[in-house]
């Protein structure tokens, strides 16, 4: 039996900190120090009751420096990062310096040119940096990728991604919704379906943006393998362009030369998949995200177009906006 491995967690008050908890405790694991500036942190009697819990980062610092160099062998072997966008190039540093191997969730940094600067720090310290990247762990996905490389698929194909995912008037009003923190709607909401794209039609040749705003976006993704036309929104009203009926609460789709790639169930386990994975050592490295990075940060410098006549259908519905 594998030894038990010490966590720390610094946003454990956010929307996917419990998925993470819940995924170091089915792994036979435990929680002994979390951080976040909010104190509703109620989440962490189920899991993790006699976790240490920090507001400032000062104090989390010193106890997990403490940890390190204590007689007792109770350092902190993995850190989960759940923490805002903006903040997670600053603690996987953090992280690394304290010799602890990193989870982060997504996106890994917001920028391409933050992931060499990680890199070498991680080469530096030993420890390894492990990203989230669910979606590749879906039996949906990793079908459709053994299809791929069985050659079941031509180098020409046609994608239509569409995920509308409504958010309330909190949203704008967080760091979610403020670009220089989350790096915007694309980046926030989008990275794992392109971070999906890549992995199963290769790199970015091309890349054109029809129009972006605080909460919609949408363009066009040339890959080594196919072509995507893509549109994202957190507006509830977006639900009612789709052409069929849709009375769910949001809606993913990814249709692959016309036919449906269904991926809307399946998620409940994927990040106690991630940790297995991680455990093991074969957690989704910085270089494997890389890619998807590079393509949400360029995104967001992109001139708009307009309409092209071959974009998303959902556009030709959106005059008010182009």
């Amino acid at each position: 039996m594998s030894k038990q491995k010490n966590f720390g967690i610094i946003g454990v008050s956010g929307y996917i900190a419990p998925r993470h908890l819940e995924a170091i405790k089915q792994t036979g694991n435990i929680l002994l120090a979390a951080l976040d500036k909010n104190d509703s942190v109620g989440i962490l009697d189920k899991y993790f009751p006699e976790a240490n819990f920090f507001t400032e980062f000062e104090r989390f610092d010193r106890h997990v420096y403490k940890l390190l160099n204590s007689r007792k062998n109770n350092k902190i072997d993995f850190m989960t990062i759940c923490s805002p966008n903006y903040l997670h190039d600053s603690h996987i540093r953090f992280a690394l310096r304290s010799e602890a191997h990193v989870v982060c969730e997504k996106p890994l940094v917001l920028n391409s040119w933050n992931v060499d600067g990680i890199l070498e720090l991680q080469n530096k310290t030993k420890c390894k940096v492990n990203t989230i990247l669910q979606l590749r762990l879906h039996s949906s996905i990793r079908q459709l990728k053994k299809k791929i490389e069985d050659g079941l698929y031509s180098k020409n194909n046609e994608i239509e991604l569409t995920y509308i995912a409504p958010r309330g008037n909190w949203y704008l009003q967080s760091w979610k919704g403020q670009v220089q923190k989350s790096g915007g709607i694309v980046t926030n909401i989008g990275i794992h379906f392109f971070d999906v794209l890549h992995y199963l039609f290769g790199k970015t040749q091309n890349s054109k943006l029809n129009f972006i705003s605080d909460t919609k976006a949408a363009g066009i993704l040339m890959l080594e393998k196919a072509r995507v036309k893509w549109f994202l929104s957190i507006d509830k009203k977006d639900l009612n362009l789709l052409s069929e009926n849709h009375v769910t609460n949001s809606y993913r789709s990814m249709k692959l030369n016309g036919d449906e790639i269904n991926f809307s169930n399946g998620f409940e386990d994927l990040h106690l998949q991630s940790y297995k994975n991680i455990l093991k050592g074969n957690g989704f490295s910085i270089e494997e995200t890389r890619e998807a990075i590079n393509t949400v940060s360029n995104i967001r410098y992109l001139k708009t177009i307009g309409k092209t006549g071959e974009d998303h259908p959902i556009i030709e519905q959106m005059i008010d906006l182009l």
